[in-house]
């Protein structure tokens, strides 16, 4: 039997024609027409003005902090639970990140422990001066409320949209929340290009400057000018056709992967002691990530499933470790924590790849069963 992984690449005829079109153009160099083009489109499928094509989406995140002026002793509201990037983005340009609980509606950024800590900020003399919304395995946060805060305070907003593209929060599309937006096209992520990222907003200054300085900040001179420390951060034309193709395909991803998400609640709706992330009834999510959750009480820990799994030859993961436990962020400040807690000592992410056959999702349910029956 083959391994079955997590959230592995989904490639096929298409994406090889774009590739081979990169490649007979000369067009081996980063940036070139299949650049511009994904730009664009990509621009499009969101209803925004401009998108800048990244090397990953933690460049992205790193450049969106850049460009919105945030720097060394800044403070900057984000969720602990979140992958490390967010956190990293926030100390690379020297500010310090102060981490808020999740909600239970979806396991996003708590708004109502967002407001507490702006509050209490602009109070005590020490305001934040941004806002990181992160849409945790593929679903929105609450963008109403963040928005209104954000816009009460004064400050901007991110949205770390890595994992939710194609997703939707009132029927807008994600992305098309806050400042500015980041995208991740890692190769785990439910489009790729092996490596990349996008970020993007309906400013553009904000873009025209995040495209200046991922660009080594060269100016517009003959020879090489450079009044800015820039980044080697763009995309090259080649991963660029990838994502073209992988783009045209994104809502047959997403069909599919939420057919893989419903089938796991039907496999386990008998079980009593499992359950899933919530879905915010106001939203709906792209279904990147299935994350299912084990009572605490069977005594079972996401590690044993997880071993249980890998024993089989399938890849599965813990949920993601809450930043305030992390040893690089544990002396940062944090507002609550015992969602993000409870999530991590509970929950495993199962494979979920759009290329996920029914016979291989039906090993991983047997697997799933056999560990929590053993017990």
């Amino acid at each position: 039997m083959e391994r079955i992984y997590l959230s592995p690449p989904d490639v096929g005829e298409r994406e090889r024609e774009l590739l081979l079109d990169a490649f007979d153009s000369g067009w081996i160099a980063p940036l070139g027409p299949h650049v511009d083009e994904f730009e664009r489109e990509f621009a499009a499928r969101l209803g925004l003005s401009d998108a800048v094509a990244l090397a990953s989406g933690t460049a992205g995140l790193h450049l969106a902090l850049l460009v919105l002026g945030i720097g060394p002793g800044d403070d900057v509201v984000l969720p602990s639970l979140t992958f490390a990037a967010t956190a990293n983005a926030v100390r690379y340009v020297g500010a310090r990140p102060c981490f808020v609980d999740s909600t239970p509606v979806s396991w996003n950024i708590d708004p109502d422990l967002v407001a507490e800590e702006l509050d209490e900020r602009a109070r005590s003399g020490r305001p934040a001066r941004a806002v990181i919304a992160v849409d945790l395995y593929g679903q929105c946060a609450n963008y109403d409320r963040l928005e209104a805060l954000c816009a009460e305070h004064g400050i901007p907003l991110i949205a770390d949209a890595a994992e939710s593209l194609g997703a939707t929060y009132r029927d807008k599309p994600a992305g098309s929340f806050g400042t500015v937006a980041v995208f991740s096209f890692n190769g785990n992520k439910i489009m790729t290009t092996s490596g990349g990222g996008m970020l993007v907003s309906n400013d553009s200054r904000l873009t025209a400057r995040a495209r200046h300085l991922a660009t080594q900040a060269r100016e517009p001179a003959l020879h090489y000018e450079h009044r800015d420390v820039g980044y080697n951060y763009r995309l090259s034309n080649l991963l660029a056709a990838l994502g073209r193709a992988q783009l045209e395909s994104l809502d047959h991803k997403i069909a599919r992967r939420r057919t893989i998400h419903e089938r796991y609640r039907e496999a386990f709706s008998d079980l009593d002691d499992v359950a899933f992330m919530p879905i915010d009834p106001n939203g709906t999510p792209n279904w990147w990530l299935t994350v299912l959750t084990i009572d605490e009480a069977t005594g079972i820990r996401p590690d044993d499933l997880c071993r249980s799994l890998d024993a089989a030859d399938i890849e599965a993961r813990p949920a993601w470790k809450p930043m305030h436990l992390q040893p690089a962020f544990r002396d940062f400040p944090m507002r609550d924590g015992r969602i993000a807690e409870a999530v991590f000592r509970t929950g495993v992410c199962l494979p979920s790849g759009s290329n996920l056959t029914d016979s291989d999702q039906d090993r991983v349910i047997d697997v799933v069963r056999a560990a929590l029956q053993a017990r």
